[in-house]
């Protein structure tokens, strides 16, 4: 599929290596860019760091990154900073009883969940939300001082 310029940027985060590559072809069939990663090993401020470089339209996180809640973590720091407060995400991630725990809080934050196993049909759905609501208020990141 050749790429167009006008695609839409998506960010996957994820510590299993054989859906970040399933993602990305599923992604890039779908007409997105896709730019991947497992977690930058500096930590949150690193990623956070990366995620101002690459300017994505949305983010596709996963909340448990080597075991741990890190992604969940980074979600908490995205949505504290001026700059990523309003990037679209969705968590696709098995941490149901987490997600179910923090529903409430996703559905205000205007993340979106989809849980694995994943149906494609549904994750698709999710991102295609997300850069729709996006569209409405448009995220420009500002270059950090």
């Amino acid at each position: 599929m050749t790429k167009r310029p006008e695609s839409k940027h998506i960010f996957v985060i994820n510590d299993e290596a054989s859906l970040l590559s399933l993602l990305k072809e599923l992604l890039e069939e779908e007409g997105y860019r896709a730019t991947l990663d497992s977690f930058d090993p500096s930590g949150i401020e690193g990623q956070l760091a990366r995620l101002r470089e690459l300017k994505p339209d949305l983010v596709v996180l996963d909340f448990l990154v080597g075991g741990e809640l890190l992604g969940w973590q980074f979600l908490q720091s995205m949505r504290l900073q001026r700059d990523t407060a309003n990037l679209p995400v969705v968590v696709c991630t098995a941490a149901a009883n987490t997600v179910k725990e923090l529903g409430s809080h996703l559905t205000e934050k205007c993340v979106g969940v989809v849980l694995k196993p994943f149906d494609i049909d549904d994750l698709l759905g999710e991102i295609k939300r997300g850069l729709e609501a996006s569209q409405d208020d448009p995220w420009i990141l500002a270059k950090p001082s």
